[in-house]
C-alpha cells in the first residue's frame, strides 16, 4: 500500500472529500461521482478510512506500482501401501487429504473464497515445485517418514508419506477508490452503526511492518478494533468489540502505541499495554479533564504528544506524554477555539476553526517544543466549481458531526448527568433553524456556525455581508493584495486556575480573530469562495519542523481564485513576453558571435608576449593528533603542514608534513598528496578522525591516520587535503560515465576515474594505485551503467537517482570541495539506519536464566561478537552527524527467529541459535536496535515511492551503444530492482536523459526475493530469500518484463545471497561467502550447467560489462592484522577461455561494504592500442620494477581479441609474484 506522496485530507460541510499534497497549493476533490457524502476520515501514508453519511466505514487505498496481493496456500497430502503405492487413502489419525501446512486444518481448492468483492485471482492453482531453494522432482512431491516430518525433495527406502504445495494468488482491485468495509454476517455482532474511527499503529515497537490499528466507536458507546489490517489486507478480516470503562463518544490512535477515547461525562480512557503481541492493549486508564465541569470533547494523540478540546471549545495540550507514560503528568491550556484537531506525522497539529472553518496548522512544534508556538490558516483553494450548494440530506446528516456537534453539551452541559441525548441526527441542525438561533451560547460567547439547509449563504459570509468592517476594501479592486493573517502568540496556562471571565473570551484569540476580520472579509478575491471544512487528518501528511509547505501565503489563494476571477485577469494586462524556438536559437548564436569577436580583439594584440606564470609556495599549518603506528600504540599531539607548490607550467604539486617528538627528538614523516589514493573519515564516536592511504599504506592495511579537537577543523583539513590531491592529479567535475563506485560500512560515497589500463590482460594497472575521490551523499548500495544512469539506496531503503554533480555537505557523506562546480546538483538527503546490541543471559538452577554469567562469558550487553560492551547508556550513534529518533526496541527480525520476548536460544556462547527453546539450551540473547538519522547533501534526488533492497542495471559495451541508440527500443535502459517487501520490479522509461523513469512494472514471483542482477543482453537472474535461484526467460526491449522464471538448483548445501551478471559470465556469492561461477552458459542454454567454487570470504560480487570480476573480501592479511571488506580484482579474467580468473589483487580496504564496476566498459584491446603520452610510458617502466606488472598474473581480453593473442596473456602467478598478489 505505496502512497502518492505526503497528502492533507480534509472534509467539508458537504461531506466531500479533498486531499491537498504538501508540494502543491490546491486542494484537489477525492472520486467526484457525488454520490458519496463522508462525515470524517482518518488517513495514513498508505490508505485511508472514513465514515460516510450513511453511517458505512469506508477504505481508500492508493494505486501504485506494486499490486496487493495475498498468496493462498493448501498442501495434498498421499501415503504409501503396498497395493497401489502412494494414493489418497490417509490413515484415521491422518491429516486431511487437503489440509495447510500444520495439517490440523482442512483446505480444499474448492473451499477457498474470497474475502470480498475487492478482490479477484489472478491465476489458477499450480504446484509450488521448491523445497527449501532447491527445485524439486517432477509433479512437486516432498517426501517424509511419516507426518509431520523433514520432508525432502528425494524418495528413500523409507519415504511413507509425500506432499505438495498447491498455491495461487488473489490481486486487491479497489483502488484509488472508496471500497465498503464488509459488514459481518451476523448483525447481532454490530448492532449499531459507528460514529468515530482512528488508524494508526504503524509504528508500533517491534510491529511487523505495513501492520494497521483501526479503532472505531459506534452510536452505543462501544470500542470497536478492526482485526488482521496489513499490507497485503487493507480491508483487514473482523470486528471485535473491546471492553470500554464507560461510553465512549470519541477515539484516536497515534502512529506509536498511544490509544485515546473520550467517554460520555468527558474524561478520557488511555489504553494501556499496547504493543506487538497485544496491538489492542491490555487495560483503560480514567484520565480527568483539565477543567472540572467541562469535559472533554475531542482528543488526538501522536508519538509523544495528546491534544484536546473541551466543550467550551477551549484547547488543551497533555505534558509528559511519553511510550512509557502514555497517560501524561498534566493539562496546558492553549489559546484558540476549535471544531476538531489531529496530531498528523511528526507530531505535527492541525485543525479545523470554530467560527470561519478554516483549516489551521499549528506552526513551531518541533521535538524540543511539542506545543507549537501559533495557528497558521492554510488560505489554499479548490479545484472544483467551489459551488457551496449541497443536498439537504448531507447537510441534516452531517450537521450534529460537522457543525455545533450537540449544541446542548457546547453550551455548558445541559443535559443531566446520566441523561441520554435524543436522537443526534440532524438534532441540533432542525433546533437552529426552528427557533432562528444566532448560534451564541448562554454567555454570549461566539460558539460554532450552524449549517442550516435553508440558508443559502454560508454562515461566516452572513455575518460579513450583514455587519462589514469599515476598513474593508471594496469588491471592485481586485488589484488591491488581502491582508495576511496574523499569527496567535502561544499562551500557557496551567490547569486547575479560575476559566477566565466572559469578557475576556474576547480577548482571547478564538482563531478567528487573527486579524480581526474574517478570512473572507481580507480576500476579497476568494470571499465567495472560502472552504467551510469539518474535519482534517494530518497522518499522511509529513511536514519537517523546518520546513512548512507553502500553504499559508495570500499568493496561493490568489492563485487558486485566479481562474474563476475572470473580472481580475483582464483588468490586469499580461506582461510575460514569448519567444519561439528559432528566435531564441538566433539570439544566443549572436551573442555567442559578439563574446568571440572581443575576446579575439582583446587578445590577438598580447600574443608575442611571454606568459606570465608565478610561481608561489602556499603553506597552512595547524595542531592535529597522529596516531602512532609502533608500540605503545596512542595519541599523539603533532604539527601539520600543507606545502603547496606552483610550477613553471602552473601544475601544483602539495606535501603534507607531520612533524612529532620522538624521545625529545624533533622528527617528521611526509605525504606527496599526488601519491593520496584516498581520504577517508573515520567511523570513531570518541574523536573527528580521518585516514590518508598512499599505494604502500593501502598493501599494509595501515593508513595516516590523524584527528582534529573540532568536527569543523576536520572538515576544513579535509576539504584542503581533497581538493589539493584533485588539483594535483587534475580531475575537475563529477564523476564520468565509467567511474567505478564503492561505498564504506559508514555510507560514504567513492567513486574513482579507471585508467585505460586497468582492465588490460598484459599488465593491468594496480589496485592500490588506483585514487578514489568523495561524492557526497550516504547510500547503502550504488549501482552504474556505461550511459550514465547510476541508483542508490540508502539503509532505510529509500531509492536515489544520480544527477551529475559532485561534492556535498555537511555529515556521514560529505565529500569536501574535491569536485568543483557541481553546487547546482546538490540536493539535501538524510538516511535511517539501526543501531544494534546485545542483551545476554545464563541460565542458571536457581533463578532460571539471569544477567549473571560465568567469569568467561561474554559481556551481559554487548556487541555482535560478545567481546566490546555496549550498554543503553553508554551506546551512541556512530558518528556525531547521526541523532537519535527513536527509543530502544527488540528487534524480532532477526535471523534464525526468536520466540515472544525476542529471545534466541543456544547451547553456549557463541553458538547457532535459535528461536525457540529445547532442553540443552543454557544460553539466550535477544537483540536491541535504536534508530538514527543523518541529515546530508549530495548529487542525489529521491525515487518515491517504493522502498528497494537491491537493484541493478543492464551494462552495455560501447560498439552496443553504438549499434542499439539507433533502434527506438533501445533508448531505455533496462533496470531491475527487488522491493524491501521482496518484489520484483522492473523500471520502465529509464533513459540518460530521464535517469528516474516514469513507472514500475511489477513482475510476478511465488516467494520473496532478495537479488537480481540483469547482463549485457538482457539475461535477468535473481536469488530468492531462502537461497533458491531463479533465471528470467524471455526478457528482451520489446517485453522488458520477460515471461517466466526457471528454477536453478543452488550450489550443494548453499544458500545463495547475491548474483551479478556480466557479459557471458554469471558470479554468486551463498551465505557462507562462498564465491561461485556458473559454468555452460550459452546463447542456446542461458541457465547453464553447474556452479564452480571460486573463492571464499567474499562479502560481495560485481562483474562488469567486460566480465571483469571485482569483490568485496573479508580476511586480507594486512602487515598488522587481517582486514574486513577490501576491494579486489580478479585478474586472468579471460571470457570464454579462463572465465574464472587465476588469482586476486587487493586494493583498498577495510571497512569497504560495496562496489560496482558496470560502468568501466573500455575494452583492454582498445587501451593497448592507443597512443601513449610520455609521462605515462615513465610510469609504466617504473612499474615493471621488483613486484610490478608480470607478477599480476594472466589478464583477460575481449572475446573480441581474446583469440588474436592467447600467448601473451598466459604468465603463470608463481614466476614473479606482485607485492599484492595473491595465488587463490
Amino acid at each position: 500500500m505505496s502512497g502518492p506522496g505526503s497528502l492533507l485530507w480534509a472534509v467539508d460541510v458537504f461531506g466531500r472529500v479533498y486531499t491537498l499534497s504538501a508540494a502543491g497549493h490546491t486542494w484537489e476533490r477525492l472520486c467526484r461521482d457525488g454520490q458519496r457524502e463522508f462525515k470524517r476520515v482518518s488517513a495514513t501514508k498508505q490508505c485511508c478510512w472514513g465514515i460516510a453519511c450513511d453511517h458505512q466505514v469506508y477504505v481508500y487505498v492508493h494505486a501504485g506500482d506494486l499490486p496487493i496481493r495475498c498468496q493462498e496456500e493448501a498442501y495434498e497430502n498421499q501415503r504409501w501401501n503396498p497395493v497401489t503405492g502412494f494414493c489418497e487413502k490417509l490413515l484415521p489419525s491422518d491429516r486431511w487429504q487437503w489440509s495447510d501446512a500444520t495439517g490440523l486444518e482442512q483446505r480444499a481448492l474448492g473451499g477457498f473464497a474470497l474475502p470480498s468483492p475487492h478482490w479477484e485471482w489472478e491465476e489458477d492453482w499450480h504446484l509450488d515445485q521448491n523445497c527449501a531453494g532447491e527445485p524439486t522432482g517432477k509433479g512437486g512431491w516432498t517426501y517424509a517418514m511419516d507426518f509431520p516430518a523433514a520432508y525432502t525433495k528425494e524418495q528413500r527406502w523409507n519415504s511413507c508419506v509425500r506432499r505438495r504445495r498447491w498455491i495461487r494468488f488473489r490481486r486487491y482491485v479497489a483502488r484509488d477508490t472508496w471500497a465498503q468495509i464488509p459488514s459481518p454476517e451476523d448483525p447481532r455482532q454490530l448492532p449499531d452503526p459507528f460514529s468515530d474511527l482512528s488508524v494508526g499503529g504503524w509504528e508500533i515497537t517491534e510491529e511487523p511492518a505495513g501492520r494497521l490499528s483501526v479503532w472505531a466507536v459506534s452510536l452505543q458507546g462501544k470500542v470497536w478494533y478492526r482485526e488482521g489490517v496489513c499490507t497485503h489486507n487493507p480491508e483487514g478480516s473482523s470486528w471485535s468489540v473491546v471492553a470500554a470503562p464507560g461510553e465512549a463518544v470519541q477515539i484516536s490512535c497515534g502512529p506509536d502505541d498511544l490509544v485515546w477515547a473520550v467517554l460520555w461525562e468527558g474524561q478520557a480512557a488511555v489504553r494501556e499495554g499496547v504493543d506487538r503481541n497485544n496491538p489492542q492493549g491490555l487495560s483503560w486508564t480514567v484520565v480527568e479533564p483539565p477543567v472540572p465541569g467541562c469535559g472533554l470533547l475531542h482528543v488526538s494523540v501522536g508519538v509523544n504528544v495528546v491534544w484536546a478540546l473541551t466543550k467550551d471549545r477551549k484547547v488543551w495540550f497533555r505534558r509528559g506524554v511519553n511510550s512509557h507514560n502514555p497517560c501524561g503528568t498534566s493539562w496546558i491550556g492553549m489559546v484558540g477555539e476549535l471544531v476538531m484537531l489531529d496530531v498528523g506525522l511528526n507530531d505535527q497539529v492541525w485543525g479545523v476553526g470554530c467560527e470561519e472553518r478554516a483549516a489551521l496548522f499549528r506552526q513551531g512544534v518541533t521535538r524540543s517544543e511539542l506545543s507549537g508556538k501559533a495557528w497558521k490558516a492554510i488560505t489554499c483553494g479548490r479545484d472544483t466549481d467551489r459551488s457551496q450548494a449541497g443536498s439537504t440530506t448531507s447537510l441534516l446528516s452531517a450537521g450534529c458531526f460537522f457543525t455545533d456537534d450537540i449544541r446542548e453539551q457546547s453550551a455548558s452541559a445541559i443535559l443531566p448527568d446520566g441523561a441520554r441525548p435524543p436522537d443526534l441526527e440532524g438534532a441540533a441542525v432542525a433546533a437552529a433553524a426552528a427557533s432562528g438561533e444566532d448560534g451564541r451560547g448562554e454567555e454570549g460567547a461566539a460558539a460554532c456556525p450552524v449549517v442550516s439547509p435553508l440558508a443559502e449563504t454560508p454562515p461566516a459570509l452572513e455575518k460579513s455581508l450583514e455587519d462589514p468592517p469599515a476598513e474593508e476594501p471594496a469588491a471592485s479592486e481586485p488589484e488591491s493584495p488581502p491582508a495576511e493573517l496574523r499569527w496567535s502568540n502561544i499562551d500557557l496556562k496551567e490547569a486547575g486556575k479560575p476559566p477566565p471571565a466572559s469578557n475576556a473570551l474576547a480577548e482571547t484569540s478564538s482563531l478567528c480573530s487573527f486579524g480581526g476580520l474574517s478570512v473572507g472579509m481580507e480576500d476579497p478575491l476568494v470571499t465567495d469562495e472560502h472552504p467551510l471544512w469539518a474535519w482534517v487528518s494530518g497522518g499522511a501528511c509529513l511536514v519537517e519542523p523546518h520546513g512548512p509547505p507553502k500553504w499559508f501565503t495570500a499568493q496561493s489563494a490568489l492563485t487558486s481564485s485566479s481562474a474563476s476571477s475572470s473580472s481580475s485577469a483582464s483588468a490586469s494586462p499580461s506582461l510575460s513576453l514569448s519567444f519561439s524556438p528559432a528566435q531564441t536559437a538566433a539570439w544566443r548564436k549572436q551573442i555567442l558571435q559578439q563574446l568571440s569577436e572581443r575576446t579575439r580583439r582583446e587578445t590577438e594584440d598580447f600574443q608575442h608576449y611571454e606568459q606570465a606564470v608565478q610561481q608561489s609556495v602556499w603553506v597552512k599549518t595547524g595542531t592535529l593528533q597522529w596516531w602512532r603506528s609502533w608500540k605503545p600504540y596512542k595519541w599523539v599531539d603533532v604539527r601539520v603542514a600543507l606545502e603547496q607548490f606552483t610550477g613553471h607550467d602552473g601544475a601544483r604539486d602539495s606535501i603534507l608534513f607531520v612533524y612529532y617528538m620522538h624521545f625529545e627528538e624533533k622528527k617528521y614523516i611526509h605525504v606527496f598528496l599526488n601519491e593520496v589514493t584516498i581520504l577517508v573519515e573515520i567511523l570513531n564516536e570518541a574523536k573527528h578522525s580521518f585516514a590518508l592511504y598512499t599505494p604502500e599504506r593501502t598493501k599494509q592495511r595501515w593508513p595516516v591516520r590523524l584527528a582534529a579537537t573540532t568536527e569543523q577543523e576536520m572538515r576544513d583539513w579535509l576539504s584542503v587535503l581533497s581538493a589539493s590531491c584533485c588539483e594535483g592529479r587534475r580531475l575537475q567535475g563529477p564523476p564520468s560515465r565509467r567511474a567505478i563506485w564503492s561505498l564504506t560500512c559508514k555510507g560514504d560515497v567513492f567513486a574513482c576515474e579507471p585508467s585505460l589500463h586497468l582492465e588490460d590482460p598484459a599488465r593491468p594497472a594496480p589496485c592500490d594505485q588506483m585514487f578514489w575521490r568523495q561524492v557526497g551523499g550516504h547510500l547503502r548500495l550504488v549501482e552504474s551503467n556505461t550511459r550514465g544512469v547510476a541508483w542508490g539506496l540508502g539503509y532505510d531503503h529509500t531509492a536515489w537517482v544520480y544527477t551529475g554533480g559532485g561534492g556535498g555537505g555537511g555529515g556521514g557523506g560529505s565529500s569536501f570541495s574535491g569536485l568543483a562546480g557541481s553546487g547546482e546538483h546538490m540536493h539535501a538527503q538524510s538516511d535511517v539506519k539501526c543501531v544494534y546490541i546485545y542483551e545476554n543471559q545464563r541460565w542458571n538452577p536457581v533463578s532460571g536464566y539471569s544477567s549473571r554469567g560465568l567469569p568467561t562469558d561474554r559481556y551481559m550487553w554487548s556487541d555482535a561478537s560478545g567481546l566490546q560492551e555496549c550498554t543503553k547508556g553508554n551506546t551512541k550513534p556512530p558518528s556525531p552527524q547521526w541523532s537519535w529518533v527513536s527509543d530502544w526496541f527488540v528487534d524480532f527480525s532477526i535471523s534464525g527467529g526468536t520466540d515472544r520476548e525476542g529471545w534466541q536460544y543456544a547451547a553456549d556462547f557463541p553458538a547457532s541459535y535459535h528461536g525457540h527453546k529445547t532442553m540443552k539450551d543454557f544460553v539466550r540473547r535477544r537483540r536491541w536496535a535504536r534508530k538514527c538519522k543523518i541529515v546530508t547533501s549530495g548529487p542525489w534526488l529521491e525515487v518515491p515511492p517504493i522502498a528497494l533492497w537491491d537493484v541493478s542495471i543492464i551494462p552495455q559495451l560501447e560498439e552496443e551503444e553504438e549499434e542499439e541508440e539507433e533502434e527506438e527500443e533501445a533508448a531505455h535502459v533496462a533496470l531491475w530492482a527487488v522491493s524491501d517487501k521482496g518484489d520484483v520490479l522492473c523500471r520502465l522509461g529509464v533513459t540518460p536523459q530521464n535517469p528516474a523513469g516514469t513507472s514500475w512494472l511489477h513482475v510476478g514471483t511465488d516467494q520473496p526475493f532478495l537479488s537480481v542482477s540483469i547482463g549485457s543482453f538482457h539475461q535477468v537472474w535473481a536469488v530468492a530469500q531462502d537461497g533458491s535461484v531463479f533465471f528470467r526467460g524471455s526478457v528482451s526491449p520489446k517485453k522488458p518484463e520477460g515471461d517466466g522464471w526457471y528454477h536453478i538448483p543452488s550450489p550443494p548445501k548453499q544458500k545463495l545471497k547475491q548474483v551479478s551478471v556480466g557479459r557471458t559470465s554469471v558470479f554468486a556469492v551463498d551465505k557462507n561467502g562462498n564465491l561461485w561461477y556458473r559454468q555452460g552458459i550459452t546463447p542456446s542454454y542461458p541457465q547453464g550447467s553447474a556452479w564452480e567454487h571460486v573463492s571464499n570470504n567474499v562479502r560481495r560480487v560485481c562483474v562488469g560489462p567486460l566480465d571483469q570480476v571485482w569483490v568485496i573480501a573479508d580476511k586480507v592479511q594486512g602487515s598488522h592484522s587481517l582486514s574486513c571488506g577490501t576491494v579486489c580484482h580478479r585478474l586472468g579474467v579471460r571470457p570464454g577461455m579462463q572465465p574464472k580468473g587465476l588469482s586476486w589483487d587487493y586494493g583498498i580496504g577495510g571497512g569497504w561494504e560495496h562496489i560496482t564496476v558496470r560502468g568501466n566498459a573500455t575494452e583492454s584491446s582498445k587501451a593497448t592500442m592507443q597512443s601513449t603520452p610520455a609521462h605515462e610510458e615513465e610510469e609504466e617502466a617504473e612499474e615493471e620494477g621488483p613486484g610490478g606488472g608480470g607478477g599480476r598474473g594472466g589478464g583477460r581480453g575481449a572475446p573480441s581479441s581474446s583469440s588474436s593473442r592467447p600467448s601473451a596473456v598466459l604468465v603463470e602467478v608463481t614466476q614473479a609474484p606482485g607485492g599484492n598478489a595473491a595465488q587463490c
